[in-house]
């Protein structure tokens, strides 16, 4: 039986370009729309809008049963929430997570937002750490590539920043992933230790890192759309992610403008551009 090797080629390396590009485009035009008073399903909207201006189409509608553009989860939900009539409020820890397919190409990232306007300083400073903390577990995920033999030095690293920051959670069920003619792809990604080292990175592995975090504890429930993945213990969730290629003079993040240097650099990592 034929098995698709999970290592890309140079060139498909670089037709994984756009799609990464596309799916960033997407983000960024949710970000200023994440304001009290949106619903979740505008966040959707705009999405979607600029995927398909961009003469892509979102790689989430194609996932069986589901047909929105964007996941959305507020509060609670750590991932895979449905936009709806949800109507956001100011303090509200938001998770946006989104993808773009690209002449049979993917790209996925996903970004955690505190919504502005008058809230609870405290609540709202405890959220904007979780999701300092979360971002940082990425970045330190995504440096690790540049030197790790292999995908299970990844999930180290993560732990490794989460746990030095003070105690948080990590999703143990929900996992990174590699990406390229699907979405998601093999290998699995952990953002945790596992005793397995997992699959060897060298140059044509393309990986969506994405540690999803919480305040609390690190078991979670499928709410009753099916869909959502929300905390047992009502505590707060971040998800951040990015797609990122390892090729032959580096690493380059497909889902950052600038190819990850800003998050990278303090970890005294550069990305290096795809040939």
């Amino acid at each position: 039986m034929f098995r698709r090797s999970i290592y890309k080629t140079p060139a498909q390396l670089r037709s994984m370009i756009e799609p990464g590009l596309i799916t960033a485009a997407a983000l960024d035009a949710v970000a200023p729309l994440v304001l009290p008073g949106t619903t979740t399903l505008e966040l959707d909207a705009i999405a979607e809008q600029t995927i398909l201006a961009c003469g892509a189409e979102s790689n989430f509608q194609l996932v069986r049963g589901y047909r929105h553009t964007v996941c959305v989860s507020v509060n609670e939900q750590v991932v895979h929430g449905i936009p709806g009539s949800r109507v956001l409020e100011a303090g509200d820890i938001v998770s946006v997570d989104c993808g773009a397919q690209f002449e049979g190409w993917n790209g996925d990232s996903a970004r955690t937002f505190i919504v502005p306007g008058e809230a609870d300083a405290a609540l709202i400073a405890r959220r904007q750490e979780l999701s300092r903390v979360t971002e940082g577990s990425m970045w330190a995920g995504i440096a690790a590539m540049v030197s790790a033999s292999h995908v299970g030095d990844i999930g180290a690293a993560i732990e490794d920043y989460i746990e030095a920051q003070g105690e948080y959670g990590i999703l143990r069920e929900y996992v990174g992933h590699g990406i390229g003619r699907k979405m998601h792809e093999a290998p699995s990604v952990f953002n945790y230790r596992t005793p397995d080292p997992g699959a060897e990175i060298k140059p044509g592995l393309v990986l969506a890192i994405e540690p999803m975090v919480t305040a609390g504890g690190d078991e979670t429930f499928v709410e009753d759309d099916d869909w959502t993945v929300s905390t047992v213990d009502g505590s707060d969730g971040s998800h951040w992610e990015h797609s990122v290629a390892v090729h032959a003079d580096g690493i380059w993040v497909l889902t950052a403008a600038d190819g990850g240097a800003a998050g990278l650099a303090a970890f005294g990592v550069t990305p290096t551009p795809l040939a």
